[in-house]
């Protein structure tokens, strides 16, 4: 994940030095004081805002298009906030792994939210990953839930070995996050319990639309091939049927920030070219040679290209954002 876990040892390592700016022994909360909610993204930010409403205050690390989640380096600002938040929203899976060198670094007491491990995919990973690990040293336990549990909780915030970990571009789990927030929030405020709840409710309703318009192209397209330079949209893909026929090797290497082999990016050229794929979806904040030769041949070969982000465009919730990502799908496909 483009040395992602060696960043994040070089983050919490350099955050250490600023322990000393906050105070993680947090004072009793007076009434009507608004809940600090601090996420890694704008995307996490938004669903928080549209669960607490003004009930909360919520800060968003990341808050930029122009900003790579992968590339971002923490400050003692962020650290700052961290140590100060009720609720802290992280993605995990190994997309913001500078979130929990700052939480260790500032020892906060906030309740840390993970959006990854309400995914069930991420839950069979991690159960296959420590089945694994268990059967690997001989441990099995009793009758091997407990340790998996244990296993699956220590890997919350590790990159998984094949698992996508843009769970955002899957409104079901973002649905069971907002659901999350909501009760979290809720023990903090108990007076804004029902608000929470309702406004989750409707945020789940909202998905729920967001899944019936992908099961509707399904419908109509299911089987027909995408091209996706990384595993950023393949949640939303899946869900509308489509086959991905981007070589395993090609997404892997350019989500790594390595080169793609050579015999591996004639494949993909040849993917497009021969029009095995109706629609082309790059990353819209990275990108390098090997996604430019791609881009080049989808307009040579007359293939629509979509430019998917990890952040939350300005002006756009989490509902309308996913909306607009659907309709252009939708549009491409037709």
């Amino acid at each position: 994940m483009r040395n992602r876990m060696i960043l994040a040892a070089a983050i919490a390592s350099t955050v250490l030095l600023f322990t000393g700016c906050s105070d993680p022994g947090a004072a009793p909360r007076s009434a009507g004081a608004t809940v600090s909610v601090v996420a890694s993204t704008n995307v996490y930010g938004s669903i928080a805002q549209a669960i607490g409403g003004d009930r909360v205050e919520v800060t968003s690390l990341i808050d930029s298009a122009t900003q790579d989640p992968h590339e971002y380096e923490a400050s003692a600002r962020d650290q700052l906030r961290i140590a100060k938040a009720d609720v802290v929203i992280e993605n995990g899976g190994g997309f913001d792994p500078f979130v929990d060198g700052l939480v260790q670094a500032s020892g906060t007491k906030a309740t840390v939210i993970t959006a990854a491990s309400l995914s069930p995919e991420y839950v069979a990973e991690g159960e296959a990953d420590a089945a694994h690990g268990d059967a690997a040293h001989g441990d099995p336990g009793d009758d091997g839930s407990a340790q998996s549990h244990s296993a699956d909780q220590d890997h919350a915030h590790d990159h998984l070995e094949g698992f996508n970990e843009h769970v955002f571009y899957d409104p079901a789990v973002m649905a069971r996050l907002a659901d999350k927030i909501a009760g979290e929030l809720g023990a903090i405020d108990p007076d804004g319990r029902d608000v929470f709840t309702a406004n989750a409710k409707a945020f789940a309703a909202g998905a729920a639309t967001l899944e019936t318009d992908l099961a509707r192209l399904e419908s109509t397209h299911e089987g027909t091939g995408v091209f996706v330079t990384e595993p950023l949209p393949l949640y939303l893909t899946d869900a509308a049927g489509l086959d991905n026929k981007t070589p395993e090797q090609f997404s892997e290497a350019v989500e790594e920030g390595q080169d793609v082999p050579p015999a591996t990016l004639l494949d993909a050229l040849k993917a497009i070219s021969s029009h095995q794929v109706a629609v082309v979806i790059v990353n819209a904040q990275a990108g390098g040679p090997e996604t430019d030769r791609v881009e080049q041949e989808a307009k040579a070969a007359g293939i629509p290209i979509l430019r998917f982000s990890e952040l939350l465009p300005d002006g756009q919730t989490y509902l309308t954002w996913m909306g607009d990502n659907i309709r252009q799908l939708a549009d491409a496909l037709a």
